[in-house]
């Protein structure tokens, strides 16, 4: 197995999104990637092997396996098309969300990531107990996606984990993110919290 840890979305060493990415000939158990991947204490180790056509790209939190995870994809394309396959601009995953193509553009990279259906979903009385504040909708898809009035409210946000747990509506919330957002500023996008996997 080779490591290497890598700074997504910069051109800047020790700045950006690290992740670890693991190279592999084969798969170890899960209990050795879960450890590894609490070692690394990064919110995200990807583990790669070889298959016949395409490689095999499984990601890890610190606390589960999860089912997409953008920064470190770019960063296991960048290994594999640097150290693997340089003479290639082209790397194709498959994964638990199905299969993912990155293309290198000189210096840049395009991922093709899947779509997922949304769905909206009722505010409850348990999301406002959950966050501390109601927000005005929730969508559900991967993730669960939040808007709320104003970037103050998100900003200040301190939501109880434990009670987020319980409001959705699925076998594994431990496997959900967390997104927060308000519509009031231009950008859209004020605050993202994740939540993702046990922690404790």
């Amino acid at each position: 197995m080779k490591q290497y840890i890598v700074d997504a979305f910069t051109n800047q060493p020790f700045s950006g999104n690290p992740a670890a990415v693991c190279v592999m000939d084969s798969w170890p158990s899960e209990e050795s990637m879960m450890k590894l991947a609490m070692e690394n204490n990064l919110s995200e180790t990807a583990f790669i092997v070889k298959e016949p056509e395409r490689y095999r790209l499984r990601w890890f939190t610190p606390g589960t396996e999860v089912e997409l995870c953008g920064h470190a994809t770019l960063a296991s394309s960048f290994v594999i098309l640097t150290f693997y396959e340089p003479d290639s601009d082209v790397v194709q995953f498959n994964t638990m969300s199905g299969p993912l193509t990155v293309r290198r553009n000189g210096s840049l990279y395009e991922m093709d990531f899947p779509t997922y259906e949304l769905k909206e979903i009722p505010v409850t009385d348990a999301m406002e107990q959950a966050f501390g504040i109601r927000p005005i909708k929730a969508v559900l898809g991967l993730d669960l996606v939040c808007v709320f009035e104003t970037e103050e409210q998100v900003r200040n946000l301190t939501p109880d984990q434990e009670l987020q747990r319980a409001i959705l509506p699925i076998d594994d919330p431990a496997s959900v993110s967390f997104l927060f957002y308000t519509l009031r500023i231009p950008r859209i996008l004020a605050w993202v919290i994740f939540f993702v996997g046990n922690f404790q």
